[in-house]
């Protein structure tokens, strides 16, 4: 078979000799050389590499954190004990790990919440959105059975009352409780399933994510005035302008997550980490890491049974309606492509659903400090009036907008864009 004729012609002998049999480098230049980006794309452009990398730097710590873990529920807290105080470098790289996931997730919600704001979630980018959000579902189940490893009297409890929850499905609830126990309580079997899948799933969130980069580079990159490019003058080249942008940006988001390893690793770190795993005591508050606490709020929010009228039939009791709700705060986001019905993309030229996003994150802020505190007296009600807007917000304000609202006016195209001139 002959050679096919439009790989790229190379300087590099050995470059050139690779390129001729496995046309790698042709590609990586057409994908991340040549590759056309809108001139107008942002720092907030640069969290999806940003995002990735640090996907990488999970993965590569965690091969070697599970080099020295013993996934047994009696030697699970020591091991990681012993690879803090007598593994070379064994505690930097916990503190990389465990701090990475903090940061995996502040650079995956930048780049959510960039993707709302500017409606890269619109055509033709319905399925590159899907995609992430499935990436970010991946990232949560992944995270709470890595929250489960080490086996302290937090991450034990948290595993018992997060599994727990599936009991409220209706029928096979509590079948598959005992499924994901491996037993009928949290001990051994779940410790090595945890482990096993936590292992597991980072490998499948990098196969996921090079599907999302596939269909990035499909449909093309979205920009901040949501105008597709018309022409050459609308685009640059990924590199050398946008490596550059990144590569500062990245710089930028290591710095502050390097400080954060080496002089405060513990400052997002509970006291009852640091304790065995005891089923006999129950800690008094048991909170999840800093990202899961808006969903955790809502899940929380939910505390009355529904009853069919004038009867005491529950049909709907308050544990089935928090799992519903948490997941389903998930799964409303795959389905935003078509609750949005505004024919304008980027909320720039939208002021009003401008605003309706930021009574969103404002929402997400007070579900986190909500779900940092115990439950009950008058937080409650404020995660319940929260819980209640974000649900509000996809389900009823963003299709009423694209009907009512009144839209600024779109460039005709990115060049025409003020904020494009020199």
């Amino acid at each position: 078979m002959s050679r096919p004729a439009n790989t790229q012609k190379f300087d590099n002998c050995l470059i050139q000799w690779i390129d001729e049999r496995l046309p790698i480098f042709t590609m990586l230049t057409k994908e991340y050389g040549v590759f056309p980006m809108p001139k107008n794309a942002n720092y907030l452009w640069s969290f999806g590499g940003i995002a990735l990398t640090m996907l990488i730097i999970m993965i590569v710590t965690g091969v070697f954190l599970a080099m020295n873990y013993t996934p047994n529920t009696a030697l699970a807290f020591d091991s990681v004990q012993r690879t803090m105080r007598d593994v070379n470098y064994g505690w930097l790289l916990r503190y990389v790990h465990m701090n990475g996931a903090s940061f995996f997730f502040i650079a995956v919600y930048i780049h959510i919440f960039r993707g709302l704001y500017y409606g890269s979630y619109k055509s033709p980018r319905e399925l590159l959105w899907i995609v992430g959000v499935v990436i970010l579902i991946l990232m949560m189940a992944t995270a709470f059975m890595g929250y489960a490893l080490p086996w302290s009297q937090m991450s034990g409890w948290g595993a018992t009352v997060i599994t727990s929850l599936f009991s409220a499905i209706p029928v096979i609830g509590d079948g598959l409780v005992t499924w994901l126990w491996g037993g009928f309580s949290v001990a051994n079997p779940t410790l090595n399933r945890f482990f096993s899948l936590h292992f597991l799933l980072p490998f499948v969130i990098l196969g996921v994510v090079f599907i999302h980069v596939w269909a990035l580079h499909v449909t093309g990159s979205n920009n901040p005035t949501g105008v597709e490019p018309k022409s050459e003058k609308d685009t640059l080249p990924f590199h050398p302008y946008f490596t550059v942008k990144d590569s500062y940006a990245l710089v930028t988001f290591m710095t502050i997550f390097l400080s954060v390893v080496f002089f405060a690793p513990l400052a997002l770190t509970e006291p009852d980490h640091f304790k065995h795993f005891n089923p006999m005591q129950t800690p008094p508050e048991i909170v999840p890491e800093w990202y899961f606490l808006p969903f955790y709020a809502i899940l929380r929010s939910f505390t009355h049974d529904i009853y069919i009228p004038f009867t005491d039939i529950i049909i709907l009791p308050a544990k089935l309606q928090g799992v519903m709700g948490m997941f389903g705060s998930l799964l409303l986001l795959m389905v935003l492509p078509w609750l949005d019905t505004s024919k304008v993309k980027s909320a720039r030229y939208r002021p009003v659903y401008k605003w309706c996003l930021l009574l969103l994150l404002v929402s997400l802020c007070v579900l986190g400090y909500v779900g940092s505190q115990p439950a009950g007296g008058s937080l409650a009600v404020v995660g319940q009036v929260a819980t209640a807007y974000y649900f509000l917000h996809f389900i009823v304000l963003v299709p009423v907008l694209g009907f009512v609202e009144k839209t600024c006016p779109v460039p005709a195209s990115i060049s025409d864009d003020p904020c494009c001139k020199h």
